[in-house]
C-alpha cells in the first residue's frame, strides 16, 4: 500500500509541471494585452507602456517568464491580482468555502439519487423503473447547464416564488462569516431564519450543479452493479436464502462501488467546470465566478493561479479515490 501510495506521489511531479505550462501559455494565447487594460488607452504613451512591461517582467523572453511564474508557485507566491492589487493565494481562499460549500452539496445530491437509482435500475433491468430512471438520467445528462438554470428559475423562483434567484443569503442578515461557509457561519449566529435562508439560497445551484454527475452515477452504478450479479458469489447468496436486500447491498453493492468511486473522482472536474457556469448565472461569490472576471479583464496572476490551485486539488481529490480502493477491496489492498 505504501509503494503504491509513493507510486501516485511520484506522478505529480510530471503533473504539476505539466498543468503549470498549460495554465501559463493558457492566458498568453487569449487576445488583448493585459497593459493595455489594466491601465487604459487614455495617456498611454510609448514610454510608460515600456516601463509597465519592464516592471511586470512581459518584456522577458517567454522561457524565463515561465521560470519566475514556477518558482513562485514553489514559494507559495501565486502573484497580486491586477484588478484587485491582492495576492491571488488570498483572495482564492477567500472564495473558496463558497465553492466548496455549493460542490458539496452538488456531490451529496448526485450521490444521495444517483446510486439507489442505479441500485433499482439494475435490479429491475428491462422493466420500468429501469427504462424510466435511464430515460431520466439520459435527459439529465444532456440538458446544458444554463438552459437547466433558467429553466429552474423560472419556475422555482418566478412562477412558484419558492426560491432565491441568486446570492447566498437574504440582504436581511448580517454575521461574521468566519469559516467562509454560509451553512455553518448562520447557523452559528443564532439569528432566527439565517440557516433557513442559506438552505433555500444553496437549493436550486446545487441542483443545477449536481443533475449532470447524478446521471452519471446512476448510469455507472447499474452498469457496475449488472456485472456483479451475474458473479458467481452473488448467485450463491441468494442459494444460502439470504434477503434480496442483503445481496444487493452487501455482496453487490460493495464490489460495485470500485467504477463508481472512480466516477465520483472524476466528477470533481465536472463540479469546478460546471460551477463557473452556476455561480456566474446565480451570482454565487466562488472560485468560478472570480475566473470568468479575471478571464475578461486579463487578470494573468489570477488566471494562472486559480487554474494550478484548482488542478491541484483535482489532483489530490484522485489521489483520495485511489487510496479508497484499498479500504472498499481488499484484494487491491493486498496486491
Amino acid at each position: 500500500m505504501y509503494s503504491f501510495l509513493l507510486k501516485r506521489l511520484g506522478t505529480f511531479i510530471p503533473t504539476f509541471i505539466g498543468v503549470s505550462i498549460i495554465t501559463f501559455l493558457f492566458i498568453r494565447i487569449l487576445p488583448g494585452d493585459p497593459i493595455i487594460l489594466m491601465a487604459g488607452e487614455r495617456g498611454m504613451t510609448d514610454e510608460r507602456y515600456a516601463k509597465l512591461m519592464a516592471q511586470f517582467g512581459y518584456d522577458q523572453p517567454l522561457l524565463v517568464q515561465y521560470w519566475d511564474y514556477f518558482t513562485g508557485i514553489l514559494r507559495g507566491d501565486l502573484g497580486i491580482s491586477f484588478k484587485t492589487k491582492k495576492p491571488v493565494w488570498d483572495e482564492f481562499f477567500a472564495l473558496f468555502p463558497a465553492t466548496v460549500e455549493l460542490s458539496v452539496c452538488a456531490m451529496i445530491f448526485a450521490i444521495v439519487l444517483g446510486i439507489p437509482a442505479g441500485i433499482i435500475a439494475a435490479v429491475n433491468r428491462g422493466k420500468w423503473p429501469d427504462q424510466a430512471l435511464m430515460s431520466t438520467a439520459l435527459i439529465g445528462y444532456s440538458m446544458p447547464i444554463f438552459w437547466w438554470a433558467l429553466l429552474l428559475i423560472i419556475f422555482f423562483s418566478g412562477m412558484l416564488g419558492w426560491t432565491p434567484v441568486s446570492g447566498r443569503i437574504s440582504l436581511l442578515y448580517y454575521f461574521p462569516t468566519d469559516t467562509g461557509f454560509m451553512l455553518i457561519d448562520s447557523l452559528r449566529s443564532g439569528q432566527k431564519g439565517a440557516f433557513a435562508s442559506a438552505v433555500q439560497h444553496l437549493i436550486l445551484p446545487t441542483i443545477v450543479l449536481g443533475t449532470i454527475p447524478l446521471a452519471v452515477i446512476a448510469r455507472q452504478t447499474r452498469s457496475a452493479m449488472l456485472e456483479v450479479l451475474s458473479e458467481d458469489y452473488v448467485r450463491t447468496a441468494r442459494a444460502k436464502g439470504l434477503s434480496p436486500l442483503r445481496v444487493n447491498s452487501i455482496h453487490a453493492l460493495r464490489n460495485a462501488m470500485i467504477p463508481v468511486i472512480t466516477v465520483i473522482g472524476l466528477s470533481v472536474g465536472t463540479l469546478m467546470a460546471g460551477a463557473i457556469l452556476t455561480e456566474t448565472i446565480f451570482s454565487w461569490p466562488g472560485i468560478g465566478k472570480w475566473m470568468i472576471q479575471a478571464i475578461e479583464s486579463r487578470d494573468y496572476p489570477s488566471v494562472q493561479g486559480g487554474l494550478m490551485l484548482i488542478a491541484v486539488i483535482i489532483m489530490v481529490v484522485n489521489l483520495i479515490v485511489d487510496l479508497l480502493y484499498g479500504l472498499i477491496n481488499p484484494k487491491i489492498r493486498r496486491n
